[in-house]
């Protein structure tokens, strides 16, 4: 033998392939049901992929005891057709299992039957509707249609879209999404304003009737959840209305999204710009290799049919026979299959069936399933097929584009398990990258309905004209302006028109209540005005954030008479400084005299002198006129410090002094609002304006009230009193205020308190779009200050109305707080000094305190040398001290003269006369 090695070879091969083929003979068959619609492409796919399945399953596991036998039966499309082919494959196959059908309205007769024999039924139906927590025999194999919602609101959301129309097939396939989807929504700030069902039967020219209301709705993002058959039909329908252009957004469900591949060249064409969402299937070797064999397989067993890409279903449907083939092989093949029945008469044929002895076993391994298979993690949790990864693709060209992706966990994201955030570079409708705002003007040609006030006063809000010749409106005013200037700043345009609200003879047609009701009874598609934003309206009508501040005060006339008391001179110090002041003037003038009155004779004398020199001495550092010769170096420290505190001090005085002599003192002529109860007086408020309901809740009397409609009228009733026919006060909103204030300042002010208000509001109708793109805009108009010079250009002050924010011009008194630290620096210095002066002249006169003299005299005996003072002191010892030869004479304090000259640089010396010099001139 030549080649021995080879033969060998062969014959293990043969000898494996005989073992196989016996193994495989020997197996246990176990029957399985399948029911699809062969008559569709879909239906064949599906077909090839679990033939397929099966094949390369028990290819890998040639040991098994078990052998899955496939039994197809096709459902023709129709529901009774379905069930009839359930019934026969469990009268007459005796089937363990069946897979399918796929259509949700099918597969809900055949679960029904499933539970009823209990056999499992392993169906791809997505539909919410059915649900394996109510059918313990049904095994969703496929995605529920339910877990794409929170995706497409992320996208949603993820663009900023508010209101959305959502669009589904008129069965319980297409609306079991409508309550996830609506929920989800909610969730991400957006609402379904409407819901359009399309019939599977409808005809062309149903859903383009359809399709034009729709066009003439303010919102342009549309959710298209239906069959791919009237989903193909249906979008190319809306390219056909001129609905798959710029300004529309189209979004589609994972059924549509992932037979894309199914559609023909002129479908894909009238799709462009759509995005949509489906599950994502990993990348890899197995599946690429898979997809080859299955194509070439397909189109084998299906000569005639056209070009058929293999899509998700067909991937679940290969990975759901390793799950069946697991759970029979763990459960093998019982006999008799179906536990029959007892009591035989009468019985339908569903009840002659029995029940499935291996039934339970074997859905109870199924539902709890996990596997890595075609699909990537492959996890069936109680009878549910676990989501993961929607895939978020755009259709552009001749197919679709991968944009993102979306996870539970991390959102949207560019890559596949990124957690970085994605900004999805979309190509919408009409081959542009600009972002659909969501909602438009609708198409109809009708311009917005922007009601406004008719009013007699306060122009410089709102004031509305008519031309003599055109009779066309012109509105003027700070309102105006700004929303002229926020339609300005959008960016789509929104076409407008003002219309009066007004009586066919120009008067006011009603007060701001009913004229923000008339957006309710749609009468108006906006209100612009000085309109305050209140709860009461906000029932009927949604308000843009304030573009004004907000509050409401009252206005009550001045009075000045601050310069006309005598007493003026005094205000500029509270009583407690004055008193602090004075105070500190006693202590240094009493410290300066201890320090100085040992040793200089100007702070010596009689009681009643020294103690006018101790005043005088102190007081006179308020001019800096203090003449008094100082000989202490503690002395001038504590001179220093005061004379520091005293400059502080008075020029703090001169300038307030100043200031309330020279600046106008506003003093309000009522400090509380709730005095004019008490005193009878009357009130006002402007004309048609909600202070009134205010004022009835604060307990006020209607019969007080009067109304009026300008500044000027304002102005002319507070000027004429509460007694002569006007009023005492005027309570209004802060934006009133400010610009009556403007102009009046000088004779009239603002007090609280300050009742808070939303301010004014531009009003659209409940759930408008407008309503939240014109409060963006407005918070933009604020940060770029443009709101700043609207402001000043309606409401210019007058030169002297400084202040005429309604703030009172006032100087207050300075109060002891202001000068504390100065206080305490000065009453630290001088008493540091005291403690200094003391500790050294007792130190001098340790000869006192040495003795052995009783307390008493010991004190008699200090005070008697600090009183006298150091120059008698030194005279009393040279009197009692003799002198060798000569006679000493002692120096009398009358006699004592001190000598006082300044030097050519101006300081202060004294030359004492000597005793000799005393006893010669004596």
């Amino acid at each position: 033998m030549e080649n021995p090695r080879f033969f060998w070879l062969s014959f293990l091969l043969v000898a494996s392939f005989c073992v196989g083929l016996s193994n495989r003979a020997t197996a246990a068959k176990a029957d399985v049901g399948v029911i699809l619609d062969l008559d569709t492409t879909l239906g064949k796919a599906l077909k090839t992929c679990i033939s397929m399945a099966i094949e390369d399953f028990y290819a890998k596991h040639e040991n098994y005891s078990t052998v899955i036998v496939p039994h197809f039966r096709s459902s023709r499309s129709d529901i009774v057709d379905a069930a009839s082919a359930a019934i026969d494959l469990l009268k007459n196959a005796q089937v363990m299992a069946i897979i399918g059908p796929v259509k949700s309205i099918q597969a809900d007769f055949v679960i029904d039957i499933g539970d009823k024999v209990r056999v499992p039924i392993i169906s791809p139906a997505t539909s919410p509707s059915l649900s394996p927590k109510e059918s313990p025999y049904f095994i969703r194999t496929a995605w529920c249609s339910s877990s794409q919602a929170k995706a497409i609101a992320a996208i949603v959301k993820d663009y900023g879209w508010r209101e959305v129309v959502f669009i589904y097939e008129d069965t319980n396939y297409g609306s079991g999404l409508v309550p996830v989807l609506t929920k989800d929504l909610l969730n991400s700030n957006a609402v379904v304003s409407h819901q359009s069902v399309v019939s599977p039967s409808a005809g062309d020219g149903q859903i383009l009737n359809e399709l034009l209301k729709l066009k003439t709705m303010q919102t342009r993002v549309f959710i298209v959840h239906m069959l791919p058959s009237l989903a193909s039909r249906f979008l190319s329908l809306v390219n056909e209305a001129g609905m798959m252009s710029k300004g529309y957004a189209w979004i589609i469900t994972d059924v549509i999204t992932s037979f894309l591949d199914s559609y023909d060249s002129e479908t894909i064409g009238a799709m462009q710009g759509v995005v949509g969402v489906k599950a994502y299937i990993p990348r890899s070797d197995e599946l690429k290799n898979f997809t080859k064999r299955w194509s070439k397989r397909f189109h084998m067993e299906n000569p005639d049919a056209d070009r058929t890409e293999l899509n998700i279903l067909g991937v679940w449907a290969y990975d759901s026979i390793t799950a069946l083939a697991e759970a029979v092989e763990h459960v093998g093949v019982t006999s008799p299959r179906f536990m029959k029945p007892i009591d035989r008469g009468s019985l339908t044929d569903l009840e002659a069936i029995g029940t499935s002895n291996a039934g339970p076993s074997l859905v109870r391994l199924i539902r709890n399933f996990t596997s890595k298979g075609l699909s990537g993690d492959f996890r069936i949790y109680n009878g549910e097929l676990l989501p993961s990864v929607y895939e978020i693709v755009n259709v552009i060209g001749k197919g679709e584009t991968t944009l993102g992706f979306w996870t539970q966990k991390y959102g949207i994201s560019e890559a596949f398990n990124s957690t970085r955030i994605g900004d999805l570079t979309v190509l919408w409708p009409g081959k542009t990258n600009e972002v659909p705002k969501g909602w438009e003007i609708p198409t109809s040609g009708k311009k917005l309905r922007v009601g406004v006030p008719v009013k007699g006063g306060f122009s410089e809000f709102i004031k509305v004209e008519r031309d003599p010749k055109t009779k066309a409106v012109k509105a003027t005013g700070f309102s105006v302006q700004v929303f002229e200037e926020v339609i300005k700043s959008m960016p789509y345009a929104v076409p407008f028109e003002y219309v009066p609200f007004e009586k066919p003879d120009g008067e006011a047609a009603g007060d701001y209540d009913e004229l923000i009701y008339q957006i309710y009874l749609q009468k108006f598609d906006a209100v612009v005005g000085d309109v305050t934003i209140t709860t009461n309206r906000s029932k009927y009508v949604d308000f843009t954030i304030p573009y004004t501040e907000s509050g409401v005060a009252t206005i009550v006339p001045i009075k000045d008479n601050q310069r006309k008391n005598a007493w003026v001179f005094m205000k500029p110090l509270t009583t407690g400084l004055w008193l602090t002041i004075g105070a500190f003037f006693v202590f240094i003038g009493f410290v300066v005299w201890v320090l100085e009155h040992h040793e200089n004779e100007d702070f010596q004398g009689p009681p009643l002198q020294q103690v006018g020199k101790m005043f005088w001495y102190s007081f006179s550092t308020l001019v800096f006129a203090q003449r008094e010769r100082v000989t202490s170096n503690l002395t001038r420290f504590v001179v220093i410090v005061w004379v520091f505190a005293v400059l502080v001090l008075t020029s703090s005085y001169t300038a307030n002094l100043t200031s309330m002599l020279t600046v106008q003192q506003l003093q309000p002529a009522i400090t509380d609002i709730y005095d004019l109860i008490k005193n009878g007086q009357y009130i006002g408020y402007q004309n048609g304006s909600f202070i009134k309901g205010l004022l009835n809740n604060m307990h006020f009397d209607n019969s007080m009230f009067r109304t009026y409609s300008t500044l000027q009228e304002y102005a002319e009733a507070l000027s004429e009193g509460s007694s002569k026919g006007g009023v005492a006060a005027i309570v209004e909103e802060l934006p009133y205020i400010r610009c009556f204030l403007s102009k009046y300042c000088h004779k009239y002010t603002m007090i609280g308190p300050n009742y808070q208000t939303s301010g004014f509001g531009f009003a659209f109708p409940k759930g408008s779009p407008l309503a939240a793109d014109f409060s963006r805009a407005i918070l933009k108009l604020k940060e770029d200050e443009k709101m700043v010079r609207i402001s000043r250009t309606w409401f210019k002050e007058e030169k002297e109305c400084i202040g005429s924010d309604g703030t009172m011009i006032t100087s207050e008194s300075l109060s002891l707080d202001s000068f504390k630290g100065l206080f305490l620096i000065a009453g630290l210095s001088s008493s540091l000094a005291l403690v200094i002066f003391f500790v050294t002249f007792l130190r001098e006169q340790r000869d006192i305190l040495t003795s052995t003299a009783s307390i008493k005299q010991k004190l008699h005996d200090l005070a008697r040398v600090f009183t006298q003072g150091k120059t008698e002191e030194s005279a009393s010892k040279e009197s009692t001290t003799p002198d060798s030869g000569e006679d000493v004479y002692a120096p009398s304090p009358a006699v004592s003269i001190a000598c006082d000259q300044e030097d050519e640089e101006g300081f202060t010396t004294t030359e004492s006369t000597t005793p000799a010099h005393h006893a010669t001139e004596g």
